[in-house]
């Protein structure tokens, strides 16, 4: 039996403003499998911690193997973590999806990256290096030797996958979160894996364009599990939770036929739901549905490859908000490409809908995406977290525009947003006020 340890390195800083927390499911997933193989397992999340109490936790546990997940987001820390624990353990991994997508950015400080789905990958790579085997052998792994090992492929039976290790996550701290913060607590389920569609943006090179569903009953099973723990919500993780409306449909089915009453959030594609999905959704326990939408302009969609237009993002807000669902939607602003007229028409066309909360970010270049190739070499630094007076957003690419620009876009946004929702029949007035001003404004920033 080896010991190992599974790090999630988020941390929150002092000017960190998003308010939701979610258990890291990744990583359970992967000790789930690894302790089915018979092997000691701790995970740790620095959700609640600070770096220096994390490390030190992750010294103390004297694991033989140490697994660091990383993604865009937590790639500094993830590295931070690795010239610690460098040498102070038998084999260091790195995984998740930034690794995935870049390993060679590993490699210099972990012995080997896991690509791809690591449930299997880590128990093959944990039983090698106990034997004393060749690593290169295990499907998935990538070593400084071998820089382009392809990824494991994908597992086809998701019902096959042992549920996360739940009982290894830090429940009541979330728990406890989630309730002082917004009134309840909200766990997450992810009851499909990857995503069909191409978007330019999208490193859903994770899951090699792949989409792969979960029975209904198998989902429920696991939403009860997660219940029982004393969540009061569930948040579906999927890229796209309603790619197939008939198995939406048997899933809020199984809800009803079980007795279960909870309320749960998703993510949907605009050109997958219609209002009859949107009120068996609610009958269900459904109460908010965000949409990716990414912009207002249906030139800039195609550009992206989303393969959507402003039509059905219309049509698919004004079913959702019918239905009695909250709707949120996520835009880009100043997507290469786009002119101010382009982001101006985005901040209009959102500011029209019915939405409940609006998301707008700058362009992100992640490796292994198209856009990444298009931005090529004016990608100029990495995503670091800052503070700001209109947005914590880091521009890591030379735009052609100013970082400044981008988030006075997305201040004007949110801001044109809430007139709307605060005034009421005055809004159209207060909006006409604001609007042409600040538009002036966006124009001669640079």
């Amino acid at each position: 039996m080896t010991s190992v340890l599974l790090v999630y390195p988020f941390f929150r800083g002092p000017r960190d403003r998003s308010r939701f927390r979610f258990p890291p499911l990744g990583p359970a997933y992967v000790a789930a499998g690894l302790r089915a193989a018979g092997h000691a397992v701790e995970l740790l999340d620095g959700t609640f911690l600070d770096r220096d109490d994390a490390l030190a936790q992750a010294l103390a546990a004297g694991a033989e193997v140490v697994g660091v997940y990383g993604m865009a987001t937590l790639r500094r820390d993830c590295l931070w973590f690795a010239e610690r624990l460098r040498g102070r353990c038998g084999l260091l991994v790195a995984g998740g999806p930034l690794p995935t997508c870049d390993p060679g950015a590993f490699l210099s400080q972990f012995d080997v990256v896991v690509r791809g789905e690591a449930e299997q990958t880590m128990v093959e790579l944990v039983a090698a290096y106990e034997a004393g085997a060749d690593l290169a052998a295990v499907a998935g792994v990538v070593r400084a030797a071998d820089p382009d090992a392809p990824p494991r492929p994908l597992a086809r039976d998701l019902d096959g996958i042992a549920f996360p290790a739940r009982d290894l996550l830090a429940n009541q701290r979330y728990i406890d979160y989630g309730r002082q913060k917004y009134g309840y607590a909200i766990t997450t389920v992810m009851s499909t894996r990857g995503c069909p569609f191409d978007c330019e943006f999208c490193s859903n090179v994770l899951f090699g364009g792949s989409y792969r569903e979960r029975s209904p009953g198998n989902v429920v099973d696991e939403i009860e599990q997660a219940l029982a723990l004393g969540y009061d919500r569930i948040s579906f993780a999927d890229d796209v939770f309603t790619l197939d409306r008939r198995r939406v449909a048997a899933i809020c089915e199984e809800i009803a036929r079980r007795g279960l009453r909870f309320l749960w959030e998703c993510l949907g594609r605009v050109d997958a739901l219609d209002y009859e999905t949107a009120r068996l959704m609610k009958d269900a326990g459904c109460f908010r549905i965000f949409f990716g939408i990414e912009s207002g302009n249906d030139a800039i969609l195609r550009l992206m490859n989303k393969q959507i237009t402003t039509a059905q993002a219309r049509s698919a807000v004004t079913a959702a908000h019918r239905a009695g669902l909250e709707v949120g939607a996520f835009f880009i602003v100043y997507y290469p490409g786009e002119t101010d007229d382009t982001v101006l028409d985005t901040l209009r066309f959102a500011g029209s809908l019915p939405l409940d909360y609006l998301g707008l970010t700058m362009p992100y270049p992640l490796p292994g995406t198209a856009l990444a190739d298009r931005v090529g070499e004016r990608h100029t630094r990495e995503w670091r977290q800052r503070g700001g007076l209109l947005s914590s957003h880091t521009l890591t690419y030379d735009a052609g525009v100013s970082a400044t620009k981008m988030r006075f876009a997305i201040f004007k946004g949110h801001a044109q947003l809430e007139l709307k929702r605060r005034l009421g029949r005055l809004a159209p007035v207060a909006l006409k006020l604001f609007e042409k001003p600040t538009d002036e404004v966006l124009r001669l920033l640079r």
